[in-house]
Order: structure tokens, then sequence, then C-alpha cells
């Protein structure tokens, strides 16, 4: 079967009507050699700090920053979630080929690379890319799918905003919190709030607002975030290697990318 996977229900229903697949199941239909799928949008998220490093769950200036040397993903605490996901990961393992149906777009490429990196997925994929969901464009699209590598700057430019959020957010929000929160109140930082000054930033820039909190040499060992793949030329999560710093992560494989 080929296992289509699309961000969201209406999308799937869309594409299983052109594509012929009418035969209704729980968290897909199939029909015509189709499996269609769909996500809710994000299944999947970066890991808490204290997934990385227990002692990461105590707020304190002292283990500021926090920089995992590895990133991992997990599913979203949620069960409608990961039944779903259950689904999709079933399907999966026993696909002949994939065809990612996500939105075209940076978010898109990214949810559903993670999910796809989550089940464990190893079978070729290709990579629907369409703009309009008329009857028309989606069967443009199936008779010119692209190969998913095409989309691998896309992809890691999704990943590296991912993780700037996570680094930013997650600092930024316990970092104000203990100084302005006066014991009351979470002073949440996130990407809403930075994204506009995060616009002008290059690496050049790092060292000179890297003062701002403490552990400056973990703060410029950002930029060389590495983005690997393993033999097989898959991609895997990338690895941020901060001053021999090593925080605990249990991303060892990076054979499906993310730690499961």
């Amino acid at each position: 079967m080929i296992v289509c996977i699309a961000e969201k229900p209406s999308v799937a229903r869309d594409i299983a009507d052109v594509l012929g697949a009418k035969n209704r199941k729980e968290g897909y239909i199939e029909g015509n050699g189709y499996q269609v799928t769909w996500t809710f949008g994000h299944l999947c998220t970066l890991k808490e700090p204290h997934e990385y490093t227990p002692s990461w769950k105590s707020w304190s200036l002292s283990s500021l920053p926090m920089i995992p040397p590895r990133f991992g993903i997990k599913l979203i605490n949620d069960s409608g979630i990961e039944k779903q996901f259950h689904i999709i990961e079933k399907l999966m393992q026993e696909a002949e080929m994939i065809i990612n149906c996500g939105d075209a777009g940076q978010e898109g490429e990214l949810i559903q690379r993670w999910v796809m990196q989550k089940a464990g997925a190893k079978c070729p994929v290709k990579r629907l890319w369409i703009s309009s969901l008329t009857e028309e464009a989606i069967r443009e699209g199936f008779a010119h799918l692209k190969d998913q590598q095409e989309f691998q700057p896309l992809y890691e430019a999704g990943l590296s905003r991912a993780i700037g959020d996570w680094t930013l957010g997650m600092n930024a929000t316990r970092l104000y919190t203990l100084k302005y929160g006066q014991n009351k109140q979470v002073l949440s930082i996130g990407k809403d709030n930075i994204q506009t000054e995060m616009l002008p930033c290059s690496p050049q820039y790092i060292d000179n607002i890297s003062y701002v909190i403490p552990n400056t040499a973990a703060i410029a060992k950002v930029r060389e975030t590495m983005f690997c793949y393993d033999e097989n030329g898959n991609d895997i999560i990338p690895e941020v290697t901060v001053g021999g710093d090593s925080a605990e992560d249990g991303a060892q494989n990076g054979a499906q990318g993310a730690e499961q």
C-alpha cells in the first residue's frame, strides 16, 4: 500500500476522494491501493528541559542557559494524538511508499518529517507539493510527485526555527520569571515575543549579544549546530556540541531521526 499523510482530516478527505479511496477506517481512508491518513497539526514536539537533564526540572539561574548537546522529539501528551500516531505508525511500517501531503511550507514540512521519524518509516518518501485543493490541482500534484530530498533545506530551516524558539523561549522564560516574577507568576517568553527581534540575527552577531545571560561560550556554540545524516542518507535531528558538555539525551541512534 501507498500511505499518504495529510496535515488535517479535511485535506485527507479531499485527497482520498481524488485517489478513489472510499473505505473509511479508524484514523485513515483506504482504497485503490492507497491509505490516506492525517495528523492534527503537530503530533510531535521538542522534549522538555528535564527530559534531557533531570536537574533542569528545577528553575535556577545557575542552570542557564540550558542547551542540550542533542535535541530530541516526543509525542505531545494527548490521548487523541497518541491514538492517531499509533495508527500512522502501523501504516508507515507496513507501507511500500509514503507520500508526504503536508502543507506546502516550512511548518508543514517539519510536522510531517517529525511524524515519519518518530514512526520509524523506512520506505521511500515522495512529496506532494500543491497550493490548492481543487481536484485538478490534486491530480496534477500526484502526476508530478517530487523527491523528498528536494525539500531537505526547507525541513532544516523549520527545524532550526523550532530549536531557536525552544532555546530562547525556555531560557528567557526562566530568566525573566526568576528575576522579575517575584515568585508570583511565570513570565512566558515565546516565539511570538521574539520573532521580530530574531530577524536580524546571524552568527556574526552572537558574540555581541551573548553577554545577556551566563555561560556565553555555550550561547556562541549554538551557531555550530550540525545537521547530520546516517549511512543511508536519512536525516537525523541535529547535534549541538556545547563546549564538551554532556547533558543526557538518549538519541543514540539517528536512523529514524530524533530520539524515540
